[in-house]
């Protein structure tokens, strides 16, 4: 892409905003959103879990409408499917009972392309994408990756001006991803692709970098854009140059370096006041206790610091592995952001450092005093006269907030942490959460 050259503007976002409807009221996905698309460009959309990337991906693509705002392509606003763009799906979405040249050929048998033509096309796709000798196959034969390349030969046969990719590699072992994620690089840069312009969302840092010419970061709960970055280095880039290096801990550093906003904004006013009062707005990082003891102590193992990048790649994490952890142990104040970095904080180096029982103390104090949802379950545990609560009470409320999926999410990760810290016990046949049956349970832990 030549940068001194004037680039038209194929698709516009302005202003969108997407809400759906919950159980307490509406839940606020996108706010806000604004950016553009430019030929022969390729555009990431980067961000954790409800950051709304999938959401804003089908509205640009017209699947979906914007509650507010609009999308727009070549300058015209869309009323429906987007004519400009092809859609590659992360769960491959083939047609099994259909060969793999008959997948190919749907998007122009939807067209109304003549048989003959769209035999050719499909098969030129089929070529472009490294699929030849296997256009009789059906899906079932195929490995993962193989499966996805019928994926993207379905896409680009009708010669989309914009390629939509959701996720397309996050299926894919590791070894199948970077390969396939190479070969379309060399396809962009060879010019036997026949788009130049693409819109991917993914959770991999280092895969937005590694492709696109603009990362755009979101935030979370609601979905806006928090950053814009350009990448300039050339294609192919290499992953462990220093400006390749800088421009992931950038990122991390964007992710964890500021708060996020408020999520009481995004209530319904039927349950936000409620929520808000008991302390429901401050989510639970979906965190497991056995990870958050395995980052502290990798914390502790390297001198009190390391960098995020360096972490996720050495556990082969992505940004919906590492995050949440990191959010747990910055919530429980054992650790903090130091930029790119993760230092360990004194609180961390002693839990770290403590026996098992020790440190399940020390985590049922810390989560009692810094994790709101698990101190209103103790709390209304320990006046409660049977000293029981039903689980189901606890996640309706949570999900006149969060909405189905993450109100369960917020619930299982409260009994885990509620559990390891022996601050109480759930039992699954009486669907109820419980009191500690043993005296010394949760000894010492502040009042809740």
């Amino acid at each position: 892409m030549n940068p001194t050259e004037t680039l038209t503007e194929l698709i516009s976002v302005r202003g969108v905003s997407k809400s759906f409807a919950t159980e307490g009221g509406e839940k606020n996905v996108l706010d806000d959103v604004s950016f553009s698309i430019r030929e022969g460009e390729i555009v990431a959309l980067l961000g954790r879990s409800g950051s709304g990337k999938s959401t804003l991906l089908r509205c640009v693509a017209g699947l979906i409408a914007p509650s507010e705002g609009e999308v727009a392509y070549r300058g015209k606003r869309l009323n429906g499917a987007n004519p400009g763009t092809a859609l590659v799906f992360q769960s491959f979405a083939l047609l099994p009972w259909l060969t793999v040249i008959e997948n190919v050929e749907l998007g122009l048998e939807a067209k109304g392309v003549k048989t003959a033509e769209r035999r050719e096309r499909a098969l030129r796709a089929i070529d472009i994408i490294g699929l030849d000798g296997f256009e009789s196959a059906y899906p079932k034969e195929l490995s993962g990756g193989m499966r996805q390349r019928v994926g993207f030969a379905r896409a680009i046969v009708v010669e989309p001006d914009v390629l939509l990719m959701d996720e397309p590699f996050s299926a894919l072992d590791v070894l199948t991803s970077e390969n396939l994620r190479s070969e379309l690089v060399r396809m962009w840069a060879d010019g036997s692709m026949p788009t130049r312009t693409a819109l991917i969302v993914t959770h991999n840092i280092e895969e937005a970098i590694q492709l696109a010419d603009r990362v755009l970061v979101l935030d979370s709960n609601p979905g806006r854009i928090k950053a814009e970055l350009s990448v300039p280095m050339p294609k192919p880039r290499d992953r462990r140059s220093p400006e390749f290096e800088a421009l992931v801990d950038e990122v991390y550093g964007i992710l964890t370096g500021q708060k996020a906003e408020p999520r009481r904004e995004t209530l319904a006013a039927t349950a936000g006041d409620a929520a808000a009062a008991s302390g429901l707005d401050v989510p639970l990082p979906t965190a497991s206790t056995g990870a958050l003891g395995g980052l502290v102590g990798l914390l502790a193992a390297r001198g009190g610091t390391e960098g995020l990048a360096e972490i996720a790649d050495d556990l082969r994490y992505e940004i919906d592995d590492l995050l949440p952890v990191v959010d747990a142990a910055l919530l429980l104040k054992l650790a903090r952001p130091h930029g790119p970095d993760l230092r360990i904080t004194e609180q961390g180096r002693r839990y770290a450092a403590a026996d098992p029982l020790r440190a399940k103390e020390q985590f049922a104090t810390l989560a009692v005093e810094a994790a709101p949802l698990v101190r209103r379950i103790v709390r209304e545990l320990r006046h409660s006269d049977s000293g029981a609560i039903r689980a189901d009470d606890v996640l309706a409320e949570l999900k006149a907030f969060y909405g189905d999926d993450d109100a369960e999410q917020q619930l299982d990760t409260a009994i885990d942490w509620g559990r390891y810290g022996e601050l109480f016990e759930f039992d699954a046949d009486s669907d109820r959460l419980l009191l500690p049956t043993h005296p010394d349970a949760a000894a010492g832990v502040p009042s809740a």
